[in-house]
């Protein structure tokens, strides 16, 4: 033990008293052309961390000349677990294609570029809609 000031002792117990980590699993709302495979909110203090499994039930999103993708929007993340304070950036995956994507304040979740491999869409490809995995992690201002 390390004693720091006088009566204040840390300790094993004294280190794993945190504030309680807050979990959700609903509220994520799909976007036109997906849906929602699982969701996982955690909330300790400030710290926030999304991770969103999404199926494209769309199209296949197609990539332009340049190897990128238009905006598209997949999801919006419930109030509470959302930033508060401008746009945060996030990372995605299917297996194949990768990318990053943004989360404003109102928590639409926008793709906004990718490695330049397609997004297989289910309409388009017999029930074999690509799987697309979003994670991000911030810290709350307010």
């Amino acid at each position: 033990m390390t004693q720091w000031a006088p009566g204040m002792i840390i300790t094993a117990d004294r280190l794993n008293d945190g504030p309680p980590t807050a979990l959700t699993t609903t509220g994520l709302t799909p976007a036109a052309g997906f849906a929602v495979n699982d969701f996982r909110g955690y909330k300790n203090g400030r710290n926030v961390e999304l991770n969103m499994y999404m199926m494209r039930t769309g199209t296949t999103i197609t990539v332009s000349g340049t190897a990128n993708l238009a905006d598209t929007q997949i999801c919006t993340v419930p109030p509470g677990f959302r930033p508060t304070s401008g746009t945060i950036n996030g990372s995605w995956d299917d297996g194949t294609a990768e990318g990053g994507f943004v989360i404003g304040t109102d928590g639409l979740c926008t793709l906004r570029t990718t490695n330049g491999e397609t997004i297989v869409g289910e309409a388009s490809s017999a029930g074999n809609g690509r799987n697309i995995r979003l994670h991000a992690s911030f810290i709350l201002d307010n």
